[in-house]
């Protein structure tokens, strides 16, 4: 098992083991490990992970699944660490029918991870995302965002958004920037993760390893074949040496090389197919800050967006406008909000991942998100989602209120964030919840965990003794601030619904405060009704309140 996997002499010319032609049949990394499943914790991020995965692995070998007591005495985490990795490794797998999937979220610990899902999951912690590309006119972002503002600390003396706002999306990665870079990735890494995954063969030494189809199928979690984002093909069925296997009878152990073999074949394949897409950009060469996969094998010219219809959902570019999506008119399980500003943006549907990036000035209402939101390098943004989990990553004076069932985390720079409960609700919203598998009796909106401040999957370079330092992390909106927002009945009874309610119980605090405003208006409209005033003078009053009421609402969206 020492030994790496060393690509076979044969196979190469071999025509059974060449990729499939066919384009919908071509090999895809899949996103959410890479976009959803990195977490910052500096023990995971191994330096040799076949060094210790290996033994790690052995040592698990006879306990199947692994539980957060095993899995924090293993790496030396804490009990919340270990318990994360396996929330954040449930909320990307692949296998919809794994017990972990299915647990409800107070039985995920218990469930436990299959260790070879495990296995996979701690190795993809070395990747290094792929980073927006600089502005070409840096002088005009700096005047649309200034370089210094009054909460930066020591980490940057930059806005959140410089980094990543412009004009246009080409200048960030695009879709086939990220996948031809985590092809990439894979291409380089294979042999080890092949390694992780077989076996030594039986009386043929430690030298010799082997894949069966089980364990040739948890590269599920990294791979799969068919459009982007669909169902896919099954990874044995589109594997020659395993396609068409009698079900009843276990398929012969395939040699690890010759799947090795077969898989560089078909990644080369699709990145080949990636840059028959290339069209130069004209902002100049490609981002090549990655320390791990060099762009030069990743497609280095750059690469046109072009989104699968079974794809993410972009919802891009929205200014000084409100946006409405309802669950009809989403087609993907998946959503992307990006560079929207000063605007109102509704996804009142069931999902399985969302990512807001790039926004400010914006409130964005998410319907029911299964799996995982990430909100990133937003600025003065108000998040309302009833999700499974939340992360939160390098924003700024942003106000989430959550109605979720894991503790949001935060990572990277942030400043003055706020978390409420959730506070609002749509016709159709326990539905959503119900398809989306979110529980409204679990709300862990006030638990948030700050991991480093830091990330290490990023290629930024950071001031010296800042790596271990902590991430700020969010306080509690006031109960007396809190505010109850409502979603307008554009659609009247055709999007009828049985929600009537925020299905999520606030907390007696905020009960209390809500039920002390409700008093003040009660008695302030008796005392407007007993004045002794005419008519005309008892409108005036009610239009002044009005006119102040505005004001205070107002001003207290802006303190949040």
């Amino acid at each position: 098992m020492s030994d790496s996997i060393e690509p076979s002499t044969s196979s190469r010319e071999d025509p059974d083991l060449a990729p499939s032609p066919n384009p919908n049949s071509i090999i895809h990394p899949r996103r959410e490990p890479f976009e959803h499943g990195l977490l910052p914790i500096p023990k995971l991020i191994l330096s040799d992970p076949i060094q210790t995965l290996i033994p790690l692995k052995q040592k698990l070998a006879p306990t199947g699944r692994v539980n957060s007591e095993t899995l924090a005495e293993s790496l030396q985490i804490s009990i919340d660490h270990a318990q994360l990795v396996l929330n954040t490794l449930a909320s990307v797998l692949h296998a919809d029918a794994d017990p972990i999937v299915k647990a409800r979220p107070a039985e995920i610990d218990s469930v436990g991870a299959d260790l070879r899902d495990l296995i996979l999951f701690l190795y993809i912690q070395s990747y290094k995302r792929l980073l927006p590309r600089t502005h070409k006119d840096s002088a005009s972002v700096a005047d649309v965002w200034p370089s210094t503002s009054a909460f930066d600390g020591y980490l940057s003396a930059l806005s959140p958004l410089q980094l990543v706002r412009s004009n246009s999306r080409r200048f960030m990665p695009s879709q086939s920037d990220e996948e031809a870079h985590q092809l990439s990735y894979l291409q380089k890494h294979m042999a080890n993760i092949l390694q992780l995954l077989a076996e030594p063969a039986e009386g043929e030494g430690e030298e010799s390893l082997v894949l069966s189809m089980e364990g040739f199928e948890h590269l599920a979690f990294l791979i799969q074949f068919g459009e982007k984002g669909s169902e896919g093909i099954p990874l044995s069925q589109a594997a020659p040496f395993f396609a068409n296997s009698d079900p009843d009878m276990p398929a012969v152990p395939v040699p690890a090389a010759q799947v090795h073999d077969w898989l560089l074949q078909n990644i080369a394949s699709a990145l080949e197919h990636l840059t028959e897409r290339v069209s130069p950009r004209e902002n100049g060469p490609a981002n090549n800050s990655d320390q791990d996969v060099a762009m030069a094998d990743a497609c280095t010219s750059s690469i046109k967006s072009s989104a699968s219809a079974k794809g993410p959902s972009f919802i891009e570019g929205i200014s000084k406008a409100s946006y409405v999506k309802q669950a009809s008119e989403i087609k993907s399980s998946s959503v992307k909000v990006i560079n929207c500003h000063d605007s109102a943006i509704y996804i009142l549907a069931p999902l399985r991942y969302a990512t807001i990036y790039g926004c400010s000035d914006a409130t964005i209402i998410l319907g029911a998100v299964g799996k995982a939101v990430r909100v990133e390098h937003c600025e003065r943004v108000h998040v309302i989602t009833a999700a499974r989990r939340v992360c939160i990553a390098n924003c700024r004076e942003c106000v989430f209120f959550l109605g979720v069932n894991q503790r949001p985390l935060i990572v990277g720079d942030n400043h003055k964030l706020q978390v409420a409960p959730y506070n609002t609700f749509y016709s159709q919203l326990e539905e959503h919840m119900a398809e989306a598998g979110i529980e409204a009796t679990i709300n862990r909106w006030d638990e948030p965990l700050a991991l480093g401040a830091v990330d290490p999957h990023d290629s930024l370079s950071h001031p010296a003794g800042v790596s271990d330092a902590q991430a700020e992390s969010a306080t509690h909106v006031d109960p007396d601030q809190f505010i109850d927002f409502l979603i307008p009945n554009w659609f009247g009874g055709e999007c009828a619904g049985s929600t009537k309610a925020n299905p999520f119980p606030l907390p007696d605090a905020y009960v209390a405060a809500q039920q002390r405003k409700q008093k003040s208006w009660v008695e302030i409209k008796k005392l407007i009704k007993e004045a002794p005033l005419d008519d005309s003078r008892k409108r005036e009053v009610s239009s002044a309140l009005h006119v102040y009421f505005r004001d205070w609402l107002y001003a207290a969206y802006a303190l949040l």
